[in-house]
C-alpha cells in the first residue's frame, strides 16, 4: 500500500485526502491549521503535526495549498516532507504559475527531489467526486509510478511534457474560466440594471451556441445572491494575478485578464475574499 503525504486540506486537498484513502492509499494529511485536518482521521486518513512527520517514509508528497508561499514554508523548511527518512515523488498540484513552478522545481532539483508539475482543472464538486483533470508535467520516467495517485483524485490526465507545461496551461484555461465568470456577472448585472429578470439571460443562451454550462452554475448563484465558496474568490485574484503576470512576460495584451483582475480586487476589497468567485457580481450589478 503506498503511503501519500496530503499537505493542505482546504476545499481541494481535503476531499483529494478522502479519495486517495479511499482508493486503497495510506494517507498523511497536514494543514496548518490541524482542526481543518482532524475530520479526515473519521475517514482514513492519518493526520499529522508537521509536515516532517507526514513526509516521512511516504511514497509521495502531493501539495495543495494557497500560493507558491505557503508551499515553499511547508516544503522547504528544516520540518519540511524531504528532511524525514524515504524519497518521496513531490507531486505539486497547487495553482502558483510560471515563476512559481520554476522556483519550486529548482529547489527539488538541487535537492534530488523527483518533481511533477501537476495542478488540476475543477472546484469542490469535482474534487469531492474525484472528477478533477490532472494537468502533469515531469519526467517521462514517473509517468507510470505516479498515475494511480492521479486516477483516485481525477477522471483524466493529461501528460503534457516537460516540467512547466502543466502550470502553463492551467492559466490558460483560467483565463478563461475567471473571464466568462466576470462576464456572466455583468449580464445578470445588466439584466437587472433593464429591468429585466436575470433568469432571461440564462433561458436565451439554453441549449444554443451561445450557451455553457459555468455561465448557469455562477450565473445561478448571482441570481440567488448565494455564494458558497467552491472557488473562493481571493483565490481566483490570486490566479487572475498570475495570468496577467505571465501575459505580461509573454508579451500578450491581456485586457480582458486585467480587467477581471480589476474586478475581482474590488470584490475582494469589498469583503467578499472567502466567497465563491461568483461574489464579483456584487461590484458590477446595478
Amino acid at each position: 500500500m503506498a503511503t501519500v503525504a496530503v499537505l493542505g486540506t482546504g476545499i481541494m486537498g481535503a476531499p483529494m485526502a478522502r479519495n486517495l484513502a479511499a482508493g486503497g492509499f495510506n494517507v498523511r494529511a497536514w494543514n496548518r491549521t490541524i482542526d481543518k485536518a482532524k475530520p479526515l482521521a473519521d475517514e482514513g486518513v492519518t493526520v499529522c503535526r508537521s509536515p516532517r512527520d507526514a513526509g516521512d517514509g511516504a511514497d509521495f508528497v502531493l501539495t495543495m495549498l494557497a500560493d507558491v508561499d505557503a508551499v515553499t514554508a511547508a516544503v522547504t523548511g528544516d520540518d519540511g516532507p524531504f528532511t524525514a527518512t524515504g524519497s518521496p515523488v513531490w507531486l505539486q498540484m497547487s495553482t502558483v504559475g510560471i515563476d512559481g513552478t520554476d522556483r519550486l522545481a529548482s529547489w527539488a532539483a538541487d535537492r534530488g527531489v523527483r518533481f511533477v508539475d501537476a495542478p488540476v482543472l475543477g472546484t469542490r464538486q469535482p474534487a469531492e467526486k474525484a472528477a478533477l483533470t490532472v494537468l502533469a508535467s515531469g519526467a517521462d520516467v514517473l509517468r507510470e509510478r505516479v498515475q494511480p495517485v492521479f486516477d483516485a483524485i481525477g477522471s483524466r490526465t493529461l501528460w503534457l511534457g516537460p516540467t512547466g507545461q502543466g502550470s502553463r496551461l492551467k492559466l490558460v484555461v483560467n483565463s478563461w474560466v475567471l473571464a466568462l465568470t466576470s462576464a456572466a456577472a455583468e449580464a445578470v448585472a445588466l439584466a437587472q440594471g433593464l429591468g429585466l429578470d436575470p433568469q432571461l439571460f440564462l433561458d436565451a443562451i439554453h441549449g444554443g451556441p451561445l450557451d455553457v454550462q459555468y455561465a448557469h452554475v455562477k450565473g445561478g448563484a448571482m441570481i440567488r445572491g448565494e455564494f458558497p465558496p467552491a472557488f473562493p474568490l481571493d483565490g481566483a485574484l490570486k490566479d487572475a494575478r498570475l495570468i496577467v503576470e505571465a501575459a505580461t512576460e509573454a508579451g500578450v495584451q491581456a485586457r480582458v485578464a486585467e480587467a477581471v483582475a480589476a474586478h475581482l480586487q474590488a470584490a475582494a476589497e469589498a469583503g467578499h475574499g472567502r466567497d465563491d468567485m461568483a461574489a464579483v457580481w456584487n461590484v458590477v450589478r446595478a
